[in-house]
């Protein structure tokens, strides 16, 4: 026996040290790819000696003799921190994914090469001005510098993650950058999917109870569309295929996840030191790392500071020491969806205005690793590329004869907005700001400015010229054989909103209407939550002027004006009970639940218990409210929808029909299924998390998924790149922390600011950002997550542009000489 248990010690210890020697090994070659930043360079792509400052935040502070010169280091230290992250929005945009990862990304690929963006963007380049083609030219040269540096001296394949997948890394082109933009468009717009439900759904639900489900942004007068089954020569049978799990290589979000954003300014008359103010936190999917790259550069124009997206060679929202700028996502109507017939004796040809048109149609062969390569016909009409019915669950609603085709001012070989970007980076007024606008195409975005003397906010971005007579307003997709429904243009940049110096002295946007314009006018009739901005008013009535502190505290704001407003509703019959039940029933816990939300102020503060119990009764509220009305197609509203419940239960126009259960005898009312849905959603609650209500926190089931998008899910490796953190906030809060909305963890925080900034222009060096992650995407940097520890928190970092500062704590200091 003792023997046995000495040699079974043996093999233990034998096992353990071999697997030391293996941790030991792996490290050292995935460590090597770990960039020196005290190391220095010689390169033929540059003029004259540049100079790479990294503070203690790995923030790249570069100085150089040219502006080409610095868009090299810039690209160099791109591709140092995030080289994979760049490679792999260059692949997704080009189709290419499944060159890596197999038939997983099929799917994915063949919907890209159907987009055809970095076709598009090829074009593009010889659109953009000589600057900005100059400087692409010197950003690619940088990105590819380091590349051949990881190549000619074995620096661990660039990234950790090239010693999983193929390590086979193209030159950077100018193409490239364009292309990642144009994906953003791709990301940041959800327009195509909501036309094709509201079609669905209109063929389920007459026209006033399709209002309530799929509601107009408050203030918005109603238009009455024909019905979809009307429009339609043979209406598809509208079949309900089953929603497909989100994979984190997609770009493609769903209309919950297309984007959202918070940017206000205060001018200096209400600024309490004198100087113009402005806040900007864009939302987006967290990953690990985040999208965004801190970095300031010290252009002829002067120095710039703020978030970059690596691949990219701009400071797309940041200050200068004259200008601030922000973005917000503008949800502007930019996708159509046009229903081609087809000719039935010659299936290469649609219904065009002057007769049968051919379509453009081209092969294409997708690469896919460990099986034969696919080969797909991409087919484009006048209005835009034929997507097939197998995505975005289009074949539900196309008609038979006929073939969906997008119209998207992202579909443009002319694509300006490489230059508008430049240009707008080195603009050193508001005016200039806004001349610069012009040349943006796509994504649409509302462009929030401040300078020292003022402050304005301005659409920038194409916008379709709709005929008054379009069909469906651009609402619903649309028969291309009637030329009013398709775009005649783009408005002319004159007509894009614009506001100057109003006389509140505010401005503020967190994806609110922003136009009461009548159609074709109207730039949208879908938009983000209609809340947040009311309580950014709130807070900023508070105070007669305002500071740097006040703008931060509006931006880590986690009150939720919808439970204050609707929790009143809902659980208005409720509340009070004449005797206690007894301890341990289903009613007790009830009432305990109602006593938390009666005291609460609708703070969703991750400690606290009431925001849990408060998300998840809206979750199961909804949930059988629509379920009988809508069946399968109920899966596709995935998030509470606060103007729907609330119009339900003050019955506007009719709306507590929702209530009844069309399949029982019995006629429910409302405070039925609300105490139904809230006993639901209690006992959902005690099996994750026990019974006793006071220890349920909010946090717990909020948490800030960073995740790695390839290696997030693997075994052991997950616990090393993933980035989990408890947070507060929620859907509706302008600390926006946008849920996932699908089972098991539908309360996990997966989509909010990864950068935030404040510029103060009483003293701009006082001006302070931050990122959700760190700046490297290397998981064994310390620079992997710093800076999300103060993110969680709520702390900032200095945004300064004095370069003492940033040599006095430096990390290292690259010298990148001419040869």
């Amino acid at each position: 026996m003792i023997t046995a248990f000495r040699w079974l010690s043996r093999i233990l210890l034998v096992l353990l040290a071999l697997t030391a020697m293996a941790l030991l090994i792996a490290y050292f070659f995935l460590s090597r790819s770990l960039p020196d930043y005290s190391e220095d360079f010689v390169t033929d792509s540059i003029s004259a000696e540049v100079e790479i400052v990294r503070n203690n935040a790995n923030v790249p502070h570069i100085f150089g003799q040219s502006d080409p010169d610095v868009y090299f280091a810039l690209g160099f230290a791109h591709a140092q921190d995030r080289l994979w992250q760049m490679t792999m929005l260059r692949r997704t945009v080009q189709g290419r994914l499944s060159e890596v990862f197999g038939e997983r990304t099929l799917k994915i690929d063949e919907l890209m090469r159907r987009y055809d963006l970095y076709s598009l963007a090829s074009q593009s380049v010889a659109a953009q001005d000589d600057a900005t083609k100059a400087a692409l030219t010197a950003y690619a040269s940088g990105v590819n510098a380091w590349i051949g540096e990881v190549n000619d001296k074995a620096r661990g394949r660039g990234a950790p993650e090239f010693f999983f997948f193929s390590n086979q890394i193209a030159a950077w082109q100018p193409a490239d950058s364009i292309a990642l933009i144009k994906l953003m468009a791709l990301q940041l717009s959800g327009q195509l999917e909501a036309e094709v439900l509201r079609a669905r759904t209109s063929m389920l639900l007459p026209q006033a109870r399709l209002h309530d489900i799929l509601p107009d942004a408050l203030g918005s007068g109603i238009t009455a569309l024909p019905d979809y089954a009307d429009m339609m020569p043979n209406p598809p049978p509208g079949g309900f295929p089953q929603r497909v799990a989100y994979d984190p290589l997609s770009p493609f979000r769903s209309g919950a996840f297309a984007g959202a954003s918070n940017a206000w300014a205060a001018a200096p008359e209400r600024s309490a030191a004198g100087g113009a103010l402005l806040a900007n936190d864009p939302h987006l999917a967290f990953t690990a790392p985040t999208l965004w790259y801190l970095a300031r550069m010290e252009l002829q124009s002067g120095g710039v500071i703020g978030a970059t997206i690596p691949g990219i060679p701009a400071i797309l929202i940041g200050r200068s020491d004259a200008l601030g700028w922000g973005l917000t996502s503008s949800y502007l109507d930019d996708q159509d969806v046009v229903m081609e017939r087809i000719n039935p004796d010659n299936n290469q040809q649609y219904a065009g205005a002057d007769g049968w048109q051919d379509f453009e149609t081209r092969r294409s062969i997708i690469k896919v690793k460990e099986r034969d390569p696919v080969t797909i016909t991409l087919r484009w009409s006048e209005a835009g590329p034929v997507l097939p019915g197998s995505h975005y669950n289009l074949a539900t609603v196309t008609p038979p004869g006929h073939v969906a085709a997008l119209s998207w001012t992202a579909l443009s070989a002319q694509d300006t907005s490489m230059t508008a970007a430049m240009r707008l980076m080195q603009a050193r007024s508001v005016p200039e700001a806004i001349e610069a606008g012009r040349l943006f195409i796509a994504p649409a975005q509302n462009l929030m400015l401040a300078d020292r003397d003022g402050i304005a906010f301005q659409l920038i971005g194409a916008v379709p010229n709709r005929n008054p007579a379009h069909a469906t307003q651009g609402r619903m997709p649309s028969l291309g054989d009637d030329p009013r429904n398709r775009w005649n243009g783009m408005q002319e940049y004159a007509k894009n909103l614009q506001v100057l110096d109003p006389s509140s002295g505010l401005l503020g946007n967190t994806n609110n209407k922003t136009t009461d314009a009548a159609f074709p006018d109207n730039i949208s009739f879908t938009w983000g939550d209609t809340h947040r901005i009311q309580r950014w008013l709130t807070l900023m009535k508070t105070r007669e002027v305002h500071t740097r502190e006040s703008f931060i505290e509006a931006q880590l704001d986690t009150v939720s004006p919808i439970a204050r407003a609707i929790l009143p509703l809902i659980g208005a019959e409720l509340w009070f009970t004449e005797t206690p039940s007894p301890e341990g029933t289903p009613e007790r816990m009830r009432e305990n639940a109602l006593h938390l939300l009666a005291e609460w102020n609708g703070e969703m503060n991750e400690h606290l218990p009431e925001p849990l119990i408060y998300a998840a009764w809206l979750r199961a509220l909804q949930e059988r409210l629509i379920r009988d009305e809508l069946g399968p197609l109920a899966n596709e509203f995935t998030h509470p929808d606060p103007v729907f419940i609330e119009r339900v239960f003050r019955n506007t126009d009719g709306a507590e029909k929702w209530c009844d259960i069309l399949q029982s005898a019995a006629i429910e009312t409302c405070a039925d299924i609300a105490r139904v849905s809230l006993d639901e959603a209690l006992l959902t609650l005690s099996e994750r998390y026990g019974r006793n209500i006071e220890t349920w926190r909010w946090g717990d089931a909020h948490e800030a998924t960073h995740d790695h998008p390839v290696l997030g899910n693997v075994p052991a490796l997950r616990y090393f790149v993933n980035l989990r953190q408890s947070t507060s906030g929620g859907d509706s809060t302008l600390m926006r922390g946008r849920t996932s909305g699908m089972d098991p963890d539908p309360f996990q925080n997966v989509h909010g600011a990864g950068y935030r900034g404040v510029y103060d222009f009483a003293d701009p060096d006082s001006s302070v950002f931050i990122l959700s992650t760190g700046q490297s995407g290397h998981p064994l940097s310390r620079h992997y997550d710093d800076l999300g520890v103060l993110w969680r928190r709520g702390e900032y970092i200095p945004m300064s542009l004095d370069p003492e500062l940033a040599r006095a704590a430096a990390v290292g200091i690259t010298h990148i000489s001419p040869r």
